[in-house]
């Protein structure tokens, strides 16, 4: 792998052959490029290319297959293409919400890897004129070591500071992410829903506004060199490409932003993320055209050239575009926020973007080209077969399996994480992290925005279209049990090198899995992001394909909250469950098998009951990783009551996954209208218990509560 600590190495001229190699582009793809040009591109406009032309910004093995997402419907306001995806809440509400990759930072310096992966989403949600309320992270990890706590560290660290709850997401463990962590941060903005921004020029002659931080080297080719390649053991010498992050003046940009966005000072918004300068304009200039004066922007680095400046990922910048007659109100609104800002460019009508330097080009490039004409590949597809599965031989007795299992680092609490994160800054959490979904209120109403982050790794390694789905599913289940209704997805596919048959495989049947699953729910998918290359000297991560989900919940003092002595317990089913990729099998067998196959029609009526029974229910919690035994016994732990059970000693019972389960617990009055409910859906439930005691499955509940709790 080509190492190109500050890209200054290799600028040197395009007659070196390996130039454009090094810069990460193939040989195909720098004769398309003068073939499109007509000419020799300059070093300068080779680099905007390299940047704008790799996978962490051109989606180049992914755009065609993303095409099968359903991301239409009645509530979208704003699908794919733009920062985030905006669903209209109805009420002149709307929400805007996305999730990102920062996996190969987060792998080199896990603390500002992740602080930025943190800053650069809350940036996507402002630029879309929402007010971020509540972040979200999904984290995966080799074990719970220092590289682990660094990178909750670094997303408490920047959450914390700009004053936005984390109110969700997942941790999990697993050796395939040793080498090759992920970090996948999720952000949740409101907004007037006719206050929607785009991030598009609207006319010529508007100003080219850049604010916040100034700029510097920190993060030159993150998008091309370190996202956009595998990693291998010299990654270390990557840090100069991964950014540093300042939530302070991150806090500062988005209440600018916010004062800007709302009195209609701007007509749009870009933040300025992977690719900097390059990719904010590119991508606003595209039905136009801009020029841009480089040696304007303020920096904070003496000696930098033009194409540092241009391609620079350093943190907590925007870009606004302004109509010259609001430029004075712009620029007090910035200098009150004590901001950096410059008139750093103006639209044009010629469709270019083209880059000056103290008055002299030094690159011209046609907009389109750096967006619209980015190489779209068909991946190969070679089917992986699933190792067969084994018999699990010696597994402990169903009592004894339970207590192991809740005090493996697959399955113990999360405590140890998410108190380390603001949960209530903002005034707006009702239900904080720690069983399924999160849920924040839609002030000054008793509405409230359901929230959660689902992925599953292990199940897309036996079988990637059931990965796909069950991440919407598990999502969806999760903000059902809360009791809401779910309206839309956000999906971050995370996967090896696609140039590899079996990955390109894997990555066609997880779309596909998700769209399949998206569409039985009846809610779309309206924002997302690839992060591709997820390898470490050629070993891939399994699979995994992460969905967050948000829903629609109509009273928010009616969400669940525990259950009681007396309730009755009832087990809701879907689809068949069973061990294949279960952490049962991982933990007492050898992980193999097919798991079993989803009914998606009947996965879809058990969400509708589940936020329709959570309207009666005093608690709601769907079965995951660990099957119907580990649910019940989180739900136990949570209320602080035990339940006297009536379930089969069957390992597939207790501790099966996959097929949809959900436990419902309700008093004994409400028991008919429950029933009644599940009846008139066609979802069939057994009652299988009742609350009472301080045992479940045999097993005193205060046993359970220090196997569960030993990470604190």
């Amino acid at each position: 792998m080509v190492r190109l600590r500050r890209y200054a190495d290799v600028l040197t001229s395009v007659t070196d052959p390996a130039l454009h190699r090094a810069l990460g582009l193939t040989d195909g793809e720098f004769e398309r490029i003068r073939a499109l040009l007509g000419r020799d591109p300059n070093d300068f406009e080779l680099a905007v290319f390299s940047l704008l032309w790799s996978e962490h910004c051109g989606y180049k093995h992914s755009a065609l297959l993303l095409k099968r997402l359903p991301s239409t419907g009645p509530r979208v306001l704003q699908g794919p293409g733009e920062n985030a995806g905006v669903l209209d809440l109805g009420d002149g509400q709307a929400v805007a919400f996305k999730v990102e990759s920062h996996n190969h930072p987060s792998a080199v310096e896990p603390f500002q890897g992740a602080a930025t992966g943190v800053g650069g989403i809350l940036r996507d949600i402002v630029s879309m004129g929402a007010r971020p309320v509540a972040l979200l992270d999904g984290l995966r990890f080799g074990e719970p070591d220092w590289h682990f706590s660094r990178a909750v560290g670094g997303i408490g660290h920047y959450g914390n500071c700009v004053g936005v709850p984390t109110v969700g997401g997942e941790s999990v463990f697993d050796e395939a992410y040793r080498e090759n962590c992920l970090v996948n941060a999720m952000c949740v903005g409101l907004l007037p829903a006719d206050r929607l921004l785009r991030a598009k020029a609207t006319a010529a002659g508007q100003l080219v506004v850049l604010y916040g931080a100034t700029t510097g080297r920190d993060g030159i080719g993150g998008a091309s060199v370190l996202a956009s390649q595998e990693l291998d053991d010299a990654a270390a010498v990557k840090r100069p490409s991964v950014q540093i992050g300042d939530p302070f003046t991150g806090k500062k940009l988005i209440e600018s932003s916010v004062e800007l966005t709302s009195t209609g000072l701007v007509e749009s918004l870009q933040d300025c993320g992977a690719a900097g300068i390059a990719s904010s304009l590119s991508e606003m200039a595209a039905e136009f055209g801009i020029d841009v004066h480089l040696d304007r922007v303020p920096l904070r680095e003496d000696g930098m050239e033009p194409w540092e400046v241009m391609i620079s990922e350093s943190q907590e910048r925007m870009i606004a575009m302004v109509r010259p007659q609001m430029l004075e109100a712009v620029e007090a609104v910035l200098d009150r926020w004590e901001l950096e800002h410059a008139v750093v460019g103006e639209v044009t009508a010629t469709g270019k973007l083209r880059a000056f330097w103290h008055d002299d080009i030094v690159g011209e490039i046609p907009a389109r080209l750096l967006t619209e004409e980015c190489p779209r590949y068909e991946v190969g597809q070679t089917r992986r077969p699933a190792p067969p599965a084994r018999e699990i031989a010696d597994a402990p007795a169903a009592h004894d399996a339970l207590v192991e299992l809740l005090a493996s680092p697959a399955l113990r609490s999360r405590r140890f994480v998410f108190r380390r994160y603001d949960q209530l800054v903002g005034s707006r959490t009702v239900r904080r992290p720690g069983l399924d979904a999160a849920v924040i209120r839609l002030r000054p109403t008793m509405r409230g925005l359901a929230v959660s982050l689902d992925g599953q790794g292990r199940i897309a390694r036996l079988d990637p279209f059931a990965g796909g789905a069950l991440a919407v599913l598990e999502a969806a289940r999760n903000v059902a049990c809360v009791g809401g209704e779910p309206i839309g997805f956000t999906d971050c596919l995370n996967f090896g090198n696609p140039e590899k048959p079996e990955i390109g495989w894997e990555l066609a049947q997880a779309i596909d899995g998700i769209a399949a699953a998206a569409d039985a729910v009846g809610a779309p998918v309206v924002s997302g992001n690839v992060s591709l290359y997820n390898e470490t000297n050629g070993r891939a991560i399994h699979p995994t394909p992460v969905v967050g989900a948000v829903g629609l919940v109509e009273d928010v003092r009616r969400v669940p909250k525990a259950w009681h002595e007396g309730d009755v317990l009832y087990a809701a089913f879907a689809s068949q469950a069973a061990l294949p990729g279960s952490e049962y099998q991982a933990r007492f067998g050898e992980v193999g098998g097919t798991p079993a196959p989803l009914d998606l029609a009947a996965e879809a009526r058990l969400i509708s009951f589940l936020w329709q029974a959570a309207q009666l229910a005093t608690l709601t919690h769907d079965a995951s990783e660990g099957g119907l035994a580990v649910c019940l016994a989180e739900a136990a732990l949570f209320s602080g009551v035990g339940a006297a059970l009536d379930l089969r000693d069957d390992p597939v019972e207790l501790f099966g996954e996959v097929g949809g389960r959900a436990i419902v617990a309700c008093a004994p009055v409400d028991a008919p209208e429950l029933e009644s409910v599940a009846t008139g859906l066609g979802v069939p439930v057994r009652r299988v218990g009742e609350v009472g005691g301080g045992t479940l499955l045999g097993v005193e509940l205060q046993r359970l509560r220090s196997a569960w709790e030993a990470s604190d």
